[in-house]
């Protein structure tokens, strides 16, 4: 039995040995996969894109840049990126191929096919050398990873000398009543969004719940700072349902 085995970890409110989760995030994918973009745009009516639109307002990509997106399947922030950094290439991972192929299959994809790369890989073990990209994005992402801490420190590696990620993540309201409403809105509307739309309560149910298993922005930043990451600070998006934080590597 491996190390990792002895391990816990959490897969929404379950409590799971490590060496599974990897496994589960992979097939909770590869079911919403096909409607994942649809998804997204229902469960936030549309305001997901304004806060992809904010990172890469705060992220200001510059001509020529090296971008690496993590857990980027369909491709949303690597298009916007190049959108703004003529010259500029991107690099899109994700842990299921069938998200890869759903982003290499928009129109956009095939407009950028000459800045793109589509890479099948683990945000904990990343398949690039160390100081590669100018520029680390996770868009909620992060929170499906085993380890957040190995995921960071594989950012921090494979970042450039004064290279910068930046994660856009759902987070926590800081007024209780806020944190009350939007809670009784993702437990009792996404699973019957997820089971009307795709076909698939489960993997958002899985959904809502991790995100209130993941660390709230103080916490997060904390670990960020843990990574090796300078000048880490963050923004709340939309009174707290998201956040995006910023670091740097100094």
């Amino acid at each position: 039995m491996t190390q990792d085995a002895h391990r816990t970890t959490h897969f929404g409110y379950e409590d799971i040995p490590e060496d599974e989760k990897a496994g589960r995030v992979h097939g909770v994918f590869s079911s919403v996969a096909s409607k994942y973009d649809v998804m997204n745009d229902a469960m936030s009516m549309g305001i997901h894109r304004v806060w992809k639109d904010a990172m890469m307002d705060w992220l200001a990509p510059r001509p020529d840049q090296r971008l690496l997106d993590v857990a980027g399947g369909t491709g949303d922030i690597a298009f916007r990126f190049l959108d703004r950094a003529p010259g500029a290439t991107a690099t899109v991972l994700d842990l299921t191929e069938s998200m890869l192929e759903a982003g290499r299959g928009r129109a956009e994809a095939e407009a950028r096919a000459e800045a793109l790369d589509w890479v099948v890989g683990d945000a904990m073990a990343l398949p690039f050398n160390d100081g590669t990209f100018d520029a680390y994005t996770i868009s909620f992402g992060i929170r499906n990873v085993t380890r957040i801490h190995d995921a960071l420190t594989e950012a921090y590696r494979v970042l450039r000398p004064g290279g910068r990620l930046m994660v856009l993540e759902f987070s926590q309201l800081p007024n209780p009543l806020l944190q009350k409403a939007y809670d009784l809105y993702s437990f009792n509307v996404i699973p019957r969004m997820g089971q009307a739309i795709a076909g698939d309560r489960d993997s958002y149910q899985y959904l809502v719940e991790s995100i209130r298993r993941f660390p709230d922005q103080d916490r997060f930043a904390g670990m960020i700072v843990d990574a090796g990451f300078g000048n880490v600070k963050y923004r709340n998006l939309s009174f707290g349902i998201a956040a995006l934080h910023s670091g740097w590597k100094l």
